[in-house]
């Protein structure tokens, strides 16, 4: 995981050596490469493990990707079909487990090629979402891949605003299910990964009416095709959306619904319930059936942000030191590009921000861990800052990640652009992040409403989550830094991005406030001042990321 840790061989050396180059600048090194990358991992027994299964799996020869950019989309399907049905298997024979460190380092070196990937997510919202007679019905099931899953709430007319989606549940009291439908085109379910050949089931989001009462979005277990012949099931239209930039061997699929009957039990109940004789019955927030995806967010920053920064900047890094260009002085021998300080200036930046997002993402984990144990007690108070940090970290992280892998790419040169190099992938992989989950822009503005909420509420003295007293403790006053060399000091640098935090939500807060005394609607006032929230919510989050770091 450490991102110098030593390869095998190097560009443009014999495989099994070393180029000289690049050994030469591992020899020089001024810290313990095997401390660092202890500490990375979280300690040397889970060095050795990750160190264990990435050797079990680089040795397999059926997770080779030797001759991936010369397959078409349906081999590229297949062979990560392939893949997924071995790597149950193998994991089996080992004796790892999905729950334990193995997957994530499995899913690291096979770098994410592997089919059934939404299955997890689909048994990720049965576990948080559903009661416990419907997790002891089907996580077994979904375990031992007797069915696979998928997770169905994007729409092609709706993503992030989730309240828009269209597709309908109708209880039938008569019959005690529920009857879903796409009434029209924009309510196809459309982008759902394993749906287009894979999926036998999916977790459906369709907004609940009962009496002709609506009752918002809540998630239903629908099978989609047969586990006999996998066929369609009566009712039921779906497919493959055809290619795209990347994820080619991921079947991204459409779903449409014709009067598909459900079981009554098929809608998960572990917060709310349909009782036989149509009273709902809530247990908790509404907003509890958007919690898979606060999750998933937070699993998207450490399994699809931060790897690919961490292993564009290694192989950029590498190139850099063993690719040699021009002459630094006139008689000596061509320079290695590392050497040169506008190299150093395009990657040491990505290379520090792929360290400082690691920790960070240990810091969220933790935040959810703990929320996620509040939310089985019942208690919702988490919910609104673990929605406003996943939202607000997903975006920074990615959009940084983003540009950062781009910015490698283009420090690589001409050898960046082909395909071997593994950087344009790395590229088309992590652009599809500032999308999926929650597009980027949407869910600063989530954030920001968070901030400007609790930034009101401090204002008056009221508590506030704990990400966000420092709304309430920012000191007033000018920098206290006397010369440059004091902007090395973590608490200078930290309290002035506080500062800047501070400032910026507060400045658009007093903006909001302005303009809706003045007579403006709220919602045309927000809308004039999304590109000071948006501005507000990224500076916040990397305050945090600062305050996390300097700690």
């Amino acid at each position: 995981m450490a991102l110098l840790e030593t390869g095998k061989y190097s560009q443009g050396s014999v495989p099994g050596s070393v180029n000289p180059d690049l050994a030469n600048e591992r020899q020089t090194a001024s810290f313990s490469v095997e401390k660092l990358t202890a500490w990375l991992d979280g300690g040397a027994e889970r060095t050795r493990l990750r160190r264990a299964v990435v050797d079990a799996i680089e040795s397999d020869p059926v997770f080779s990707r030797e001759n991936q950019y010369f397959q078409s989309q349906n081999e590229r399907y297949e062979a990560a079909v392939r893949k997924a049905v071995h790597l149950q298997k193998k994991m089996h024979e080992m004796g790892w487990s999905e729950d334990g460190p193995e997957f994530k380092y499995i899913y690291r070196a096979v770098a994410g090629d592997v089919a059934f990937l939404l299955h997890r997510i689909f048994m990720r919202s049965i576990s948080m979402l559903g009661s416990d007679e419907q997790v002891a019905k089907w996580i077994p099931l979904a375990s031992q891949y007797q069915l696979i899953g998928s997770y169905a709430q994007t729409e092609l007319g709706h993503g992030t605003y989730l309240q828009g989606l269209e597709t309908t549940a109708v209880f039938d009291v008569t019959t005690q299910e529920f009857i879903l439908n796409t009434p029209k085109i924009s309510a196809m379910k459309w982008w759902p990964g394993d749906m287009g050949r894979s999926a036998t089931h999916t977790v459906v989001f369709a907004q609940l009416y009962i009496h002709g009462k609506c009752y918002g979005i809540h998630p239903f277990i629908v099978q989609i095709r047969s586990l006999q012949d996998h066929s369609l099931c009566p009712g039921i239209i779906a497919g493959d959306i055809g290619p795209k930039m990347n994820f080619e061997h991921i079947d991204n699929g459409y779903l449409m619904l014709q009067s598909v009957r459900v079981p009554r039990e098929n809608m998960l109940n572990k917060f709310c319930e349909v009782q036989p004789d149509g009273t709902y019955v809530r247990r908790g927030s509404q907003k509890i059936n958007y919690f898979t995806m606060t999750s998933v967010r937070i699993s998207l920053i450490s399994g699809e942000a931060i790897p690919p920064l961490m292993k564009a900047c290694t192989i950029a890094i590498r190139y850099s030191a063993v690719r040699r260009q021009s002459k630094l002085k006139p008689g000596e021998q061509e320079a290695k590009i590392l050497d040169y300080q506008t190299q150093q200036e395009k990657l040491l930046p990505q290379l520090a921000a792929a360290y400082a997002f690691h920790f960070i993402d240990d810091y969220l984990q933790e935040l959810f861990d703990r929320g996620y144990r509040e939310i089985q007690r019942k208690n919702f108070d988490t919910l609104p800052e673990l929605h406003a940090l996943s939202s607000g970290f997903k975006a920074l992280v990615t959009q940084y990640c983003t540009s950062g892998v781009e910015i490698c790419l283009r420090a690589c040169g001409g050898h960046g652009y082909s395909l071997l190099s593994g950087l344009p992938s790395l590229y088309t992989k992590i652009i599809a992040s500032c999308i999926y989950e929650g597009e980027n822009t949407v869910l600063l503005l989530q954030t920001a409403r968070f901030l400007i909420k609790c930034f009101m509420a401090a204002s008056t003295g009221q508590s506030v989550p704990p990400s966000v007293t420092y709304l309430a403790a920012a000191k007033p006053g000018k920098c206290p830094a006397k010369n440059k060399l004091d902007f090395l000091r973590p608490d200078i640098y930290t309290e002035a991005y506080q500062h800047a935090a501070v400032r910026l939500i507060s400045s658009t807060a007093a903006k909001l406030q302005d303009l809706i005394q003045s007579g403006v609607k709220k919602h045309d006032a927000w809308n004039r001042c999304t590109v000071q929230l948006v501005q507000a919510a990224k500076v916040s989050k990397i305050y945090l990321l600062i305050w996390f770091f300097s700690l």
